[in-house]
Order: structure tokens, then C-alpha cells, then sequence
């Protein structure tokens, strides 16, 4: 059980500082009082910092250390990674911005698996200009997928909606060929799992969607989900998980059907996120589940045609970090749960063998 003295350690990484990273991961710490909730740990650049926070006219002290496990309870602590200034051209990448884009994801991602800090905020990046870099990945979740050798789950999240997709950063030409029964068990087994551990909801109603227009309308539209998505539901539904579907996306997102769900499998991105990002303007969180590490990060991108003006709204990256705390603290108690739960007591038998006897109210 994590102590109660214990502020959860929040490490940053800050993206491509060019767009509004710095902007709005400041405007997330400017209450002096922040500090009281929880230790910040950003891995970036204290000139950069500097220099940025003198354009948003903000009154941020940094304590500046090397390593993460220096940082100190009570103050906004700065990794800081580059001690040279940074050429900052506000609203495009550079090679430089994207270079302190990697290396502050890598930094952090090394702290997070080496526990100095306890869960991952990410500010957005640019996916192009860093795989033009060497980056291997299409976003932060096949990286984090081969970091942890795990697959991950793309989750978009607010207190109102949740919604999982099926595919990543695919073409959409490649979504059909990419989805099977029992990749799509294993995501709503992992869906149904962290409901249960990160965000305690006992019992998990999980809607899936279809692939095809109308759901494929019987099959006049595509079979797969004949073929595959209502197979993987009926099975896992017989195994005591409450999956429905799959429905139609065209009508699904309305209010009074959405609610009655704790979250939402869709096929392919866009399918999952539009809708979700015009229900969940400026609140939603995306979070990678299924991984043993927590990582959260806004669920906008660099904003670059903003950068530099001071409107961006750090909303959406201030829930990231306190839906990353709760997720910690609901994860902290399963586990303790877990650990102390009632185990059947060991009684002899009349032929002198021990047996179980239930525990609670069952004898």
C-alpha cells in the first residue's frame, strides 16, 4: 500500500517544445498550491523553461537536478536534460525541438521503468518529423508497447465516457485485415481488467462497435461481424464478461445510449476518437492501458498554428495528470486488496487430510 505521506511522483515529458507543450504543462502548475497534491518531475530544459515562461508572463520557480530521484516533495523539479539555450522557433519543428522531443520521452520512459517516478504525463509530439529522426513508432503507444514488451490499448477517457480502439495509427485500408477474434478478445479481457484495477468499477458493461456501415447489416455490408466481432462477444459473454454489441457507430453515440456503458470498443481510430473528442472537447485523456507502467497525455496534438499566443488551454493536459494520480491510487488499492484478501483456512478432515472451508458469509 503506498503510504499515505506518499504524493505521487508525476513525471513530464514535454514534447516538441515548438508547439504548446511548455505552454500549457506551466499553465498546469502555475497554482503555488500544486505541489501539496502531488511531486511534478519535468524532463526538459530549464533555459527553455525559462525563456518560455517569460512569453506567458508565468511565476515559476524550478528546482533543477540531474536525476529524478533527486526531486524534491513541494517543488516543480526540471530534469534538466539540456544546459545549453535552445533556438525556440514557435509554430514549426526543427531537427532540434524534435531531437529534445525524443530524448525527453526516453529520460522519463527510463525513470518511470526504474521507479523514480510514478507515472508518465506526455505532452504531444510530432509523429512524422520524429520517426524522420530514427523513431520507430507511429505515437507514444507501439513505443511504450516495445519498451514494456506489452500491447497496449489506446483509451480515450473522461468521468462520462470511455472509448477503446481496436487499431492504432493504421490506413484505414489496412483496419480489416488487421482485427480477428482473438485480438479482439484480448482487448476487452484488457478493457474489462483496467475498468476493474484502474478506475474501480466492479462490475464493467463494455459496449463494442462494428466495422461496417449499419454493422454490417446481416452481412449485405461486410461480414466481419458474423464473422468475428459477435463470435469474440458471445464467447467472452459466456465466460461471465458483460460485452454487447456489436452496434452500429452511426447511432451509437448518443447520450442515452453511450451511458449505459463504463466504455466503448472501437474498430479503428477515427471511429472511437471523433466522436469522442467532440463529446469530450478539451476534457479527454488519453491513456495506454494494459501496461504494468501508467501513462496519460492530453488528447490534442502540438497545436503549432497556437504556439507562441498564449491561448492554449492546459485543461486537457491538467486532467491527464490527475486522471494518471487516480489511476495510481485505484491500481495501489487493488493491488493491496489482492494481497489482503481472505484466503480459505485450512481444516483437517475426518480422514486427516486438510480441506478448504469457504471464508465470510458462505460457511
Amino acid at each position: 500500500m503506498t503510504p499515505q505521506n506518499h504524493k505521487v511522483r508525476v513525471g513530464i515529458s514535454i514534447g516538441d517544445f515548438n508547439g504548446i507543450g511548455p505552454e500549457i504543462i506551466m499553465k498546469s502548475l502555475k497554482d503555488k498550491a500544486i505541489t501539496d497534491f502531488f511531486t511534478p518531475i519535468i524532463f526538459g530544459s530549464g533555459k527553455l523553461f525559462t525563456y518560455q515562461k517569460n512569453i506567458f508572463k508565468l511565476n515559476l520557480n524550478f528546482n533543477y537536478i540531474t536525476e529524478a530521484s533527486q526531486a524534491q516533495s513541494g517543488k516543480l523539479n526540471m530534469v534538466n536534460l539540456v544546459k545549453e539555450n535552445s533556438n525556440v522557433e514557435l509554430g514549426k519543428p526543427t531537427e532540434e525541438s524534435t531531437k529534445m522531443a525524443i530524448d525527453s520521452l526516453e529520460a522519463a520512459t527510463e525513470a518511470l521503468m526504474k521507479g523514480e517516478i510514478d507515472v508518465l504525463v506526455t505532452a504531444p509530439i510530432n509523429k512524422d518529423e520524429m520517426v524522420k529522426m530514427g523513431f520507430r513508432h507511429a505515437g507514444h503507444t507501439g513505443y511504450f508497447e516495445e519498451k514494456f514488451n506489452k500491447k497496449g490499448l489506446m483509451f480515450l477517457v473522461t468521468e462520462g465516457l470511455k472509448v477503446a480502439v481496436s487499431t492504432h495509427h493504421i490506413p484505414i485500408s489496412q483496419v480489416a485485415e488487421n482485427i480477428s477474434k482473438e485480438k479482439i478478445k484480448k482487448q476487452i479481457r484488457a478493457l474489462n481488467q483496467t475498468l476493474i484495477e484502474d478506475f474501480a468499477v466492479t462490475r464493467p458493461k463494455i459496449a463494442v462497435l462494428g466495422l461496417n456501415p449499419h454493422s454490417g447489416d446481416g452481412g449485405v455490408i461486410g461480414n466481419e461481424e458474423i464473422e468475428i466481432i459477435s463470435p469474440a462477444i458471445k464467447e467472452l459473454s459466456d465466460n461471465g464478461i458483460l460485452a454487447f454489441g456489436p452496434y452500429p457507430a452511426d447511432s451509437f453515440f448518443q447520450p442515452e445510449k453511450y451511458r449505459n456503458f463504463d466504455a466503448v470498443l472501437a474498430m479503428y481510430h477515427d471511429q472511437g476518437l471523433a466522436p469522442f473528442k467532440t463529446i469530450a472537447y478539451e476534457e479527454g485523456v488519453n491513456y495506454t492501458a494494459g501496461l504494468p507502467f501508467i501513462r496519460t497525455s492530453p488528447d490534442h496534438g502540438t497545436a503549432y498554428d497556437i504556439a507562441g499566443k498564449n491561448i492554449a488551454d492546459e485543461q486537457s493536459f491538467s486532467e491527464a495528470i490527475f486522471t494518471a494520480i487516480k489511476i495510481f491510487n485505484h491500481r495501489t488499492d487493488y493491488k493491496d486488496l489482492m494481497e489482503n484478501r481472505l484466503k480459505p483456512k485450512r481444516m483437517p478432515s475426518d480422514n486427516g487430510i486438510d480441506e478448504d472451508l469457504p471464508v465470510g458469509n458462505e460457511m
